[in-house]
């Protein structure tokens, strides 16, 4: 196992509790100190038996191909070792023939996947079924509970586990959307977009496609009258043969007459026409099994929504603050621009390729930017005619944010640290960045509730 982070420390778990023998390491001394009384072998990889070892297993978070493959794959190749991942272990010990069958279905895309493939294990939950929710979302597959009579398994999977599973083969394979991300593991946007592909290559039964961007429309062309169903989703339009939303009701016209089947502007915690596809995909994932068209609407309208994605983490008098550190691309902010109008917006960290450069339809609705880390002063290039105030850190910029919308004369003005950014300049991730920004918020609030 090489890579001892959360994912290679389920493995190790995984894989001593099965009597096997593992050698692992990792190129950070902190995760080796981590792992010491994991039963594993703690040895550099130049040092394995490479002539007795089955396969590398191999987190996500380590370069397989580009920009260059890890020096710990090229040792694999040379001594014909086959590179795997967990989603991979995971596919072969289910046993899709076996008693130990149970249903599976992996969600991916560029932007969604988390909130999807969460609503889907709602949806499931709510409707009688042990859902099992994990992969690239909360617990690593490995440390997913055996499946029972009800089980079912909804996995959340990148694009990095994708190229680590070439035998998963999930009942339902949903996509998301794609848009340029990750490109530098990847190689190419080609390569990304194929990556993509193969996850909807493996499933057995049915795909499940947004259609709302050019590549997946693309991808979703490939798919119809493939040996499995393919299901088209939109957003805004009306097709045929597929689930569709117009003005936030989803409908069902995969059989005739199209059926209304649920207001969205009822689910709380899914604002938005990106989450409105989100919903429209987990509803299409989910009725083969759950049958029943208006208990997923009734459990679509309960789903209490993801921590760091368009979170309402308070107010202060008519002063909303939204967390939405989940937004690490320029295409996931837009999701979230476009939902308000006087945005106080604090975005900023690792830009990704293409900086903000797409987002400019949206400028018109920030009142002011409050930029930090690595890509402020680029992002301050970009954003011309837009008042902007480079701050550093995140500290800054929600006191200065605070402050600004405090004083304007906006009706509902909205805090929005949306970062379209890596987190990795200032945090360990995104997760860690929203619970900073949520703790500066609450350190704002408090103090505004004595006084009122």
């Amino acid at each position: 196992m090489f890579g001892l982070a959360r994912t290679g420390m389920s493995v190790i778990r995984a894989l001593t509790s099965a009597g096997a023998r593992v050698f692992a390491w990792d190129d950070q001394e902190r995760s080796r100190r981590e792992a010491t009384a994991s039963g594993a072998n703690l040895v550099p990889f130049s040092q394995w038996p490479w002539d007795r070892i089955r396969a590398l297993i191999l987190s996500p978070g380590v370069p397989l191909t580009h920009p260059t493959p890890h020096g710990v794959v090229t040792a694999a190749r040379k001594a014909g070792v086959e590179i795997i991942g967990d989603l991979e272990i995971f596919g072969r010990e289910i046993g899709y023939s076996s008693v130990n069958s149970a249903p599976v279905i992996a969600v991916t895309g560029t932007n969604g996947k988390s909130t999807t493939t969460a609503l889907i294990g709602h949806i499931l939950a709510a409707c009688g079924y042990t859902a099992e929710v994990g992969g690239n979302i909360g617990k690593p597959v490995l440390d997913l509970s055996p499946p029972g009579s009800r089980t079912v398994y909804i996995l959340e999977v990148s694009s990095y586990q994708i190229d680590l599973s070439p035998g998963l083969a999930p009942d339902v394979s949903v996509l998301t959307n794609v848009a340029p991300d990750h490109l530098d593991r990847h190689g190419s946007m080609a390569n990304y977009v194929s990556a993509k592909c193969r996850l909807l290559e493996q499933a057995r039964r049915m795909v499940c496609i947004g259609i709302n961007d050019p590549n997946s429309a693309y991808i979703y062309a490939r798919f119809a009258g493939a040996k499995v169903e393919a299901a088209p989703i939109s957003i805004g339009k009306v097709i045929e043969r597929g689930v569709f939303v117009l003005d936030g009701i989803l409908y069902d016209s995969r059989r005739s007459p199209s059926l209304k089947i649920a207001d969205l502007k009822e689910a709380k915690h899914l604002v938005g026409v990106h989450n409105w596809q989100n919903a429209a995909l987990a509803y299409a994932a989910t009725l083969e099994l759950v049958k029943d068209a208006k208990s997923i609407g009734a459990a679509i309208a309960s789903f209490p929504g993801l921590p760091h994605r368009m979170e309402d983490v308070g107010s202060i008098r008519n002063v909303r603050f939204i967390n939405d550190s989940k937004a690490t691309n320029a295409d996931a902010a837009e999701r979230a621009l476009v939902c308000f109008d006087d945005i106080f917006w604090i975005a900023g960290g690792l830009a990704k390729a293409g900086g903000i450069e797409s987002l400019s339809p949206q400028f018109s609705r920030v009142r002011k930017a409050y930029l930090i880390g690595d890509a402020a002063p680029n992002f301050a290039k970009t954003l011309q005619g837009v008042d902007c105030e480079l701050c550093g850190d995140l500290n800054v910029a929600v006191a200065a944010a605070y402050r600004d919308a405090r004083r304007s004369r906006a009706s509902a003005p909205v805090v929005l640290f949306s970062p379209a950014c890596a987190s990795f300049d200032q945090f360990r991730d995104y997760e860690h960045r929203g619970e900073v920004y949520r703790a500066l918020v609450a350190e704002l609030i408090a103090p505004a509730r004595e006084a009122s």
